[in-house]
C-alpha cells in the first residue's frame, strides 16, 4: 500500500521567518505607538527613551501612524500563524488514480482547499527555476489542458540539486516525464 500512495506534507505559515517578523513588527509597533502617545500627553511611557520632547505634530502623529500600521501587520501575521494558512499535503494515489492537493485557507466556506486531478489528465512534472532578485524554484504538475499547478510551498529557495531530486522522484513514482518550464 505504501508503494501505491505517496503523501508530501506542506508547511504553511508556521515558519521561523513569520515568527521573527511578527515579533519584531509587534515590538516596533508598540514602541512607536508609545512614543507617539508620550509626545501627545508629555508623559514618558518608554523606559529607554524620552519621546516627551518630540513635537506631537508632525513627529508624534507620524509615530502613532507607523506604530498602528506595524502592529496591525504583526497581528495579521500572528493570525495566519495561528490558523496555519497554507499548510496541507499533496497526495499521489495510484490505487484511486488521483492526485489530491489539500491546503488550509482563511476561515469561511473555503477554509479547506481541495484540488483533485485524475492521473490520466497529468502530462508531466515540471520544474521552473528563475534566478535574480526574487528567485523561484518550484515543481509543477503539468496537465494536458496546459495548466501548471504548483506543488511546492512558498519558502526560501531550495537548492537546485534537491529540487531536481524531488521532482525526479515524483516523476518516477507517477511514471511521468520531467519537463523544464
Amino acid at each position: 500500500m505504501q508503494k501505491e500512495v505517496r503523501q508530501d506534507k506542506i508547511v504553511g505559515s508556521r515558519r521561523f521567518s513569520n515568527y521573527f517578523w511578527a515579533f519584531f513588527l509587534f515590538m516596533g509597533g508598540i514602541s512607536f505607538l508609545l512614543a507617539g502617545i508620550s509626545s501627545y500627553f508629555k508623559i514618558n511611557l518608554l523606559p529607554f527613551a524620552n519621546p516627551t520632547e518630540l513635537a506631537f505634530i508632525p513627529q508624534g502623529l507620524v509615530m502613532i501612524f507607523y506604530g498602528t500600521l506595524s502592529s496591525s501587520i504583526s497581528i495579521y501575521i500572528i493570525l495566519t500563524i495561528l490558523l496555519d494558512i497554507g499548510s496541507g499535503y499533496n497526495e499521489y494515489n495510484k490505487i484511486e488514480n488521483l492526485v489530491k492537493i489539500v491546503r488550509k485557507g482563511f476561515p469561511g466556506k473555503n477554509r479547506e482547499i481541495l484540488l483533485t486531478y485524475p492521473l490520466g489528465n497529468i502530462r508531466a512534472i515540471g520544474i521552473k527555476i528563475t534566478e535574480g532578485l526574487n528567485p523561484t524554484r518550484s515543481i509543477y504538475l503539468c496537465l494536458k489542458d496546459e495548466r501548471n499547478i504548483p506543488l511546492t510551498p512558498v519558502q526560501q529557495p531550495n537548492t537546485i540539486s534537491n529540487l531536481e531530486e524531488e521532482a525526479a522522484d515524483l516523476a518516477k513514482f507517477l511514471d511521468l516525464n520531467l519537463e523544464n518550464l
